[in-house]
């Protein structure tokens, strides 16, 4: 490209409203838009420095440090690349949506890359009294599949254990799309019974039944223009998983005793801790149905499987639990909470710590307070075994057992390891 073409690009992204940024092919930003300026320039110079030096204060490419590189990526395939990452901003560490392109020259080379970078609002790496927080690789593979999803209006089908925060996922689906000016709905699917099931989803009206002293709307219709979320979908009895297929298909439904076919407008969010296939094959859920809600289906993580966002969790759900009060975890109580497993996932590690907060005295809470059934776990069973085993499997011991006796952080225990914190965490991904 020559001058007045790079002119040209540059006049082009001022009038974006997106943050954007222009690279060469060895990290260097030579140009920025005001908006990217305004959002995350904190004045400070950034022309001729590296995208991975700004955006993440590292000292080399992304995908040196356990990161995926959309640069190296779209470098080598040729195509624009969507990744999300975190990113170092002026207010701190921030989950980021980034959208690379490559420019090229006349000749097909790729000369440049533009990146197209925004926050995510409703997920955080901070403690936070709202929404998501997390910073591990399984959520981090979340949130980039809600980010996808929520601009459009697939149905979502939220899949993982109890406890696990799928209303909180669903919510955050919602904030992210067309229709966050709208309601929210959510419904208990597993708290209805056959008979409340039409009335309390549909309605009904006046004189339909005994007791119907007046009409009322049903829940379809208080989500109208906004976001159905149907928790524990898998527990609706077969007969009734007709009524909701007919809604889905049709896009209509009738109040109790009515008469005139009413018109539904809602993006549907389902979720389950059942296993819906499974489901289909004996037949206890209709295979049309399990096919209309799960366009988008997102895996939510246990809590065992994002064990290194346990004190970023904890802090958080302290926060939200005693808002009034400034409560910590002593290292030892927090080493503990790292080695359980959580069968109950994110509800129970919260209904441990509200138990905790009742019980601590001052505004530290010690190991004695979380009534944990904790055993020290042995090194024998950690790090060696008498029996020769593959290596990869001999360093997740070790690396198990370095987390649960470390008592500082994740950084700390990465430096002790002489290790960047990013393979910390990509090899405990393993």
């Amino acid at each position: 490209m020559d001058a007045s073409q790079i002119s040209e690009l540059l006049s082009y992204l001022d009038s974006q409203p997106e943050p954007r940024i222009v690279m060469d092919k060895n990290y260097i930003i030579i140009a920025a838009n005001a908006a990217y300026h305004s959002e995350y320039g904190n004045s400070v110079p950034l022309v001729g420095r590296h995208c991975y030096e700004v955006s993440h204060h590292f000292d080399r490419p992304c995908d040196e440090v356990g990161e995926s590189c959309p640069l190296k990526l779209s470098a080598s395939t040729g195509r624009s690349q969507r990744v999300l990452h975190l990113h170092q901003t002026p207010r701190g560490e921030e989950h980021v949506d980034v959208e690379l392109t490559p420019i090229h020259n006349s000749s097909g080379e790729i000369v440049y890359f533009v990146e197209m970078i925004q926050t995510i609002r409703d997920a955080s790496t901070h403690p936070s009294s709202r929404g998501l927080v997390g910073r591990s690789a399984v959520f981090n593979n979340m949130l980039g599949l809600i980010e996808r999803v929520a601009p459009s209006e697939a149905s979502v089908l939220l899949l993982g254990e109890s406890g696990t925060g799928k209303e909180l996922v669903a919510q955050a689906v919602h904030n992210a799309s067309k229709r966050a000016n709208e309601p929210f709905v959510a419904v208990d699917c597993s708290g209805l019974t056959e008979t409340l099931f039409e009335s309390e989803l549909f309605g009904y009206e006046k004189g339909a039944f005994t007791g119907a002293t007046q009409r009322k709307h049903g829940l379809v219709e208080s989500a109208s223009g906004g976001t159905l979320f149907l928790d524990e979908v898998g527990d609706i009895p077969l007969s009734l998983q007709v009524k909701l297929l007919r809604l889905l298909e049709t896009g209509t439904y009738r109040r109790v005793g009515g008469v005139d076919p009413l018109r539904a407008d809602f993006r549907l969010v389902s979720a389950t801790h059942r296993d819906l296939k499974q489901m289909v094959k004996q037949e206890s859920f209709r295979k049309d149905l399990y096919y209309r809600i799960s366009t988008f289906p997102i895996h939510l993580p246990s809590l065992s499987q994002r064990r290194e966002d346990i004190p970023l969790l904890s802090a958080t759900l302290l926060a939200r639990i005693s808002p009034e009060r400034k409560l910590n975890l002593h290292s030892d109580a927090l080493a503990q909470l790292e080695a359980c497993d959580f069968p109950g996932n994110i509800r129970e590690l919260r209904n441990i710590l509200e138990r905790a907060s009742l019980m601590a005295n001052s505004d530290i809470i010690m190991p004695e307070h979380l009534a944990l059934d904790y055993k020290e776990p042995k090194q024998s069973e950690n790090v060696m075994s008498q029996a020769i085993i593959p290596l990869e499997q001999a360093e997740q011991h070790y690396l198990q057992w370095a987390v649960s006796q470390h008592k500082g952080d994740r950084r700390a225990l990465a430096k002790t390891l002489g290790i960047s914190e990013r393979t910390l965490y990509r090899k405990l991904q393993i």
